[in-house]
């Protein structure tokens, strides 16, 4: 039976460029390896992003290695990307909000647990992970930092230096 108890975790940047530029990367999957400190290498399955497409992870902590396997469950371009993880059931999720009259962008990335965690994952989590509150500080942290390297790249894309 899953947990519900855990709590979603959450992280907000605001960037300097318009929801359509943000979008560009928060939705280019493949690319998420550049910004997350955990992911090594994701792939979709048939090459697009979109409602429904399946994707594989491969992630890292120190010496560990472990794949996942996403589909994407809420696909609205410029506002909303989520996908659920089918190893432990949580959605992973970017909205974009725009600001200032759309020349900037509200981000907020979410773990979110509608249907908790599978037990398998707070096992693993629990005893080679190093426990569920020093996981989820570790995610907190990553997800800040993935932001922040978003941001970092789109405001200094090729577009904001014309």
């Amino acid at each position: 039976m899953a947990q519900t108890q855990h709590a979603q975790l959450e992280s907000t940047v605001e960037i300097d460029a318009p929801p359509a530029e943000v979008w560009k990367l928060v939705s280019d999957l493949p690319r998420m390896a550049q910004w997350s400190p955990q992911v090594v290498r994701s792939k979709v399955k048939g090459g697009q992003v979109r409602q429904g497409a399946k994707f594989s992870n491969l992630n890292r902590r120190g010496p560990l290695f472990w794949p996942t396997n996403g589909k994407v469950v809420r696909f609205e371009p410029h506002r909303d990307l989520a996908f659920r993880i089918a190893e432990n059931k949580t959605i992973w999720s970017f909205e974009l909000t725009p600001l200032d009259g759309g020349t900037r962008t509200r981000v907020v990335q979410r773990r979110e647990l509608p249907d908790g965690i599978s037990q398998v994952s707070l096992v693993l989590t629990k005893y080679v992970l190093g426990g569920t509150d020093k996981f989820a500080g570790e995610l907190r942290e990553g997800m800040a930092q993935t932001l922040q390297r978003i941001k970092s790249e789109v405001e200094a894309g090729p577009a904001r230096a014309a």
